[in-house]
């Protein structure tokens, strides 16, 4: 006899394989019938009242997830608004995505374990010992609890009922989101392990009904980790990060004892400490020692050294916005597109009605898969003996030659930089990545549909010189025939020349598979903006006077923004992550292409499609205002302009709004802000020496690419 869990499962499948939507009209119908305004709607589906507008005109159609969530309200609202004639023709189905125009298709077989079944919404863990304000605050609570800030509430799950994580401190106060206060007796590691999992209430639901939810998150600060019987720093050769407990150590040997596992990462400053699942319920807790550098200075501005309380505050925001952090912002973005696209689900055997694991479409499954040899780095083992060249496709690093200033430029007195708001993730967007291994092909028409890798070659096109070749990460003209990444050769044919393959390694098996990750980071970044004073209503002067002061309206939201930009560049540097130590040799393997989300090809598209981005906006600009830029680095450009605000060169239209197709100011992944003003005079003494000034106008030695 089947469970109802495992009904509703298959159920829930069969509604999730053709969601059937309202017309148009009786969207709005609905809607209006509710009394509900259409930036209410927008707001309850993180999207925009532009977008809702466009649903209930038929211009666009919602996608997942959001698709699941709109279908839900809308039958809800059918149930008490029913229309006065209601009709079967009143719904339409949702169109399907375009399908992608590539060589016919052949079946892929994709692999998998079988994947834990879903875990039963379970009573409530027992309740933990809650402080009261007065014994958690004692002589010093003005220093304990933060001021009354922005925080992201998470949705309360009755299996998790206190929040995704706490921060322990040496005296048993663990502080958790919300303002909660928890007392943890445990004064050994197993001990806090035990009680983490059995009493403390903590972790995460899914992000996606295929997925996992997020293991307990335990952040220990020094003094906590010393009551527990862990050094208060690693010492070591090696960079810190890199240590771990010996073998040997005390707390190794008593979770040994206890029959707890680790990773093979050993005990570092992320340790995930776990027992294999029983009956499907995952017994793993993750711990972040503070005092081992587990926050990393550059992307945690400042976190690691404010109150355990302000701490739990930031992470909890990231939590509730992002994801359980799970080690660096690198792993947690790579951590993300995997929770938002799992790789497998569970279906049933129609014969013997049995559930098993098969590949979820849409994913990158559950086996590594190697790349083409010219998207390999030199050292992998694809790329042994190749000698067809490999793919370049990184970020602009580019300045003009000063010979080709023009003496109205160079008595311009400031020089300003534009830095474009996590340029990668609005690259993401709607982005079509290869699924499946490549297949060779030689003297193909090129199509710009097709994801993949291409040579072909573009030395004949001669563009002007005051701008960067679109090309080439160097800017410079390309010599001979080169590899390039798809959305490189479809700008090339936009701007008119004609692409003619030798060569091309293409995938059959396509998806946007960053889509889901794209819409979390960009509602991420939007809602951590808002809470600093920065939203969309803003226009633009009232937007640079917010971004000049945000920094000092709450510290712990400027962590997490910073922690969210670091997440998106970390992320898809992690998809090309390089062999690491001393003793590797070209040719070996190293633990990375191990995993599925290793894809320097997905990487590489998501490059060339931001480089294009800013190449167009650059082009825009010149046609539409005679400026060219100084200089590009990444995201970030700098112009030559008559004051010291972006207002005093970007181009507008005649009624006052900024250019189509141009830069433009605002808080949408891919518009710009203020990188930094410096006088002309400087940029072109920097010029002169083959310096960027894009690298240096934020002042000191401020670096904007992307790293991996």
């Amino acid at each position: 006899m089947p469970s109802q869990e495992e009904l509703f499962d298959a159920v829930d499948a069969l509604l999730e394989d053709e969601p059937r939507l309202p017309s148009p009209a009786e969207r709005a119908r609905l809607r209006e019938a509710a009394g509900v305004t259409q930036a209410r709607l927008a707001a309850a589906l993180k999207s925009t009242p532009q977008t809702v507008k466009n649903w209930e005109n038929g211009r666009s159609e919602p996608r997942p997830p959001r698709l699941q969530a709109y279908l839900r309200l809308l039958d809800g609202w059918a149930e008490r608004y029913p229309a006065p004639a209601a009709s079967e023709s009143t719904t339409e189905s949702a169109p399907g995505p375009v399908p992608v125009s590539a060589p016919a298709a052949v079946p892929v077989a994709f692999t998998g374990s079988v994947v834990e079944p879903a875990e039963p919404a379970t009573a409530a863990a027992p309740n933990p010992v809650v402080k009261t304000p007065e014994k958690a605050a004692g002589p010093s609570a003005t220093s304990r609890r933060p001021a009354k800030k922005s925080t992201a509430q998470l949705a309360v799950d009755p299996r998790f009922p206190h929040g995704p994580l706490v921060v322990l401190d040496g005296d048993g106060s663990a502080y958790g989101v919300n303002g909660i206060v928890l007392d943890c007796p445990a004064t050994t590691i197993p001990q806090l392990v035990e009680w983490t999992l059995k009493e403390s209430g903590l972790g995460t639901p899914r992000l996606n009904r295929n997925g996992k939810d997020s293991d307990p998150l335990v952040v220990l600060t020094a003094a906590a980790a010393v009551k527990l019987g862990l050094p208060e720093r690693l010492e070591g050769p090696e960079a810190r990060r890199s240590l771990r407990l010996p073998d040997d150590h005390p707390v190794v040997k008593q979770l040994a004892k206890a029959k707890w596992k680790l990773t093979q990462r050993g005990f570092g400053p992320w340790a995930r400490i776990y027992r294999p699942a029983q009956a499907g319920q995952r017994q793993c807790v993750q711990l972040a020692i503070l005092s081992w550098d587990a926050l990393d200075a550059r992307s945690w501005l400042g976190v690691a050294g404010m109150e355990p309380a302000e701490v739990a505050r930031v992470l909890g925001t990231y939590a509730a916005r992002v994801i359980t952090p799970r080690g660096s912002t690198a792993t947690s973005g790579l951590e993300l597109m995997t929770a938002l696209r799992p790789p497998t689900r569970a279906v049933k055997n129609e014969t013997t009605g049995e559930w098993a694991s098969a590949y979820n479409p849409g994913s990158l499954g559950t086996e590594p898969m190697d790349p083409a040899p010219p998207e390999a780095p030199t050292e992998h083992p694809v790329a042994q003996g190749w000698t067809g060249g490999f793919l370049d496709e990184e970020a602009y690093q580019w300045v003009r030659d000063p010979q080709l200033l023009s003496d109205e430029e160079c008595l311009r007195p400031y020089a300003v930089g534009l830095d474009l708001n996590t340029a990668f993730l609005a690259a993401a967007a709607r982005l079509v990545v290869g699924l499946s291994a490549p297949d060779h092909f030689h003297r193909l028409a090129f199509n710009k549909k097709i994801p993949g890798s291409w040579l072909v070659d573009l030395s004949h096109i001669e563009l002007d010189p005051r701008l960067p070749s679109p090309f080439t990460p160097t800017g410079q003209r390309p010599e001979g025939p080169a590899w390039y990444q798809t959305h490189t050769l479809a700008y090339a044919q936009e701007l008119g020349f004609d692409v003619a393959p030798i060569e091309a390694f293409l995938r059959r098996e396509t998806g946007a598979y960053l889509d889901p990750w794209h819409d979390r980071l960009k509602t991420a970044y939007a809602d951590t903006l808002a809470d600093l004073g920065v939203t969309a209503e803003l226009d633009d002067r009232q937007f640079l006077a917010a971004m000049e002061h945000h920094k000092e309206v709450d510290r712990g939201m400027v962590a997490v923004l910073a922690a969210i930009k670091a997440t998106v560049k970390g992320g898809i540097g992690k998809l090309r992550e390089r062999p690491q130590g001393r003793h590797y040799r070209d040719g070996e393997r190293w633990p990375a292409l191990e995993r599925p989300t290793w894809r320097p090809d997905i990487r590489a598209a998501v490059i060339s499609k931001a480089r294009v981005n800013m190449h167009r906006k650059m082009a825009n600009t010149a046609k539409a205002t005679g400026q060219y830029p100084l200089g590009v680095l990444s995201d970030c450009v700098v112009y030559a302009s008559l004051g010291p605000s972006p207002l005093d060169f970007l181009p507008y239209t005649t009624s006052g709004k900024p250019l189509p197709g141009a830069f433009r100011l605002g808080t949408t992944p891919g518009l710009a802000k203020v990188e930094g003003v410096q006088e002309m005079a400087w940029a072109v003494d920097l010029m002169e020496k083959g310096l960027n000034p894009a690298r240096h106008i934020k002042g000191g030695d401020a670096v904007t690419d992307e790293g991996e």
